[in-house]
């Protein structure tokens, strides 16, 4: 996790500039990576918008991998993310087999994976992450970094792009883009969005198998201050049971020793 200042200049956060502008107004070789500069972002990211599927499928790792890790957001995280978001709907990232199980085609198309991490790097940095933080590093936590800061502010001019596929004709595009929105709505400008969102959620509910897509959508519903009784099934329940024990099983480790365990 770093704490350094930026030094690339954020759109209004409600704004969503084109692809091009945002690479070539980026400094990327002065910004922080989990694995030292960004140089070579703009190349991987260029190159998630290229017809060949294959070569999509590697930029995935060489775009994102840079600034994924160990839940941190990191310089080259806004830019990127602000990047993914203006790429959403390029035709080539929409490609895919949608005649097959998309968790197991081949050409499940770029665009889901690509929601996953806005949506997952989102989670990062929504307020349950950002509560933790300041018990262990104190009240001031925010105000030092910056970078989450700026992620924070830039989740307007994303949800900008991820809110248009909440009703994809694809039903993997549209769960990962409502699991994707959730967090990002949180944003004080974006809150007027909840109830549409929890419409979408309760649709999710009542046709996904999906164990990740229901649990982000219960979550929610909950935390909105929705009945959920009536949605969850028993698969549902059983997880939440689960999730309990094991919650509770951490509780009581944690509670037992008065000293730091012999290990």
């Amino acid at each position: 996790m770093t704490h350094s200042r930026s030094r690339t200049e954020q759109p209004h956060p409600a704004a969503l500039p084109p692809f091009q502008t945002l690479l070539d107004s980026t400094n990327w070789a002065s910004l922080v990576t989990a694995c030292g500069t960004g140089e070579s972002l703009p190349a991987a990211l260029t190159l998630l918008t290229s017809p060949d599927p294959l070569i999509r499928e590697s930029a995935l790792q060489d775009a994102l991998g840079p600034v994924t890790h160990q839940n941190s957001i990191y310089e080259a995280t806004v830019p990127v993310a602000l990047c993914v978001a203006a790429i959403l709907n390029h035709p080539a990232i929409s490609v895919g087999d949608y005649s097959h199980d998309a968790k197991t085609s081949p050409n499940r198309p770029t665009l889901v994976p690509l929601l996953d991490w806005l949506g997952d790097t989102a989670y990062d940095a929504d307020d349950e992450c950002i509560a933790i933080d300041e018990r262990l590093y104190g009240e001031g936590f925010l105000d030092e970094y910056e970078e989450m800061r700026a992620f924070r502010d830039a989740r307007p001019a994303i949800f900008s792009a991820v809110h248009a596929f909440l009703g994809h004709d694809n039903a993997d595009v549209r769960h990962t883009a409502l699991v994707a929105a959730i967090p990002l709505i949180e944003h004080p400008l974006l809150i007027q969005h909840q109830p549409n969102l929890a419409s979408h959620a309760r649709r999710l509910l009542a046709t996904s198998t999906d164990r990740h897509h229901r649990d982000r959508v219960l979550d929610a519903l909950k935390a909105w201050g929705h009945d959920t009784s009536g949605l969850e099934n028993a698969s549902d329940i059983a997880a939440r049971e689960q999730h309990a024990l094991l919650r509770a099983a951490r509780a009581s480790w944690e509670g037992g020793y008065s000293e730091d365990p012999p290990f």
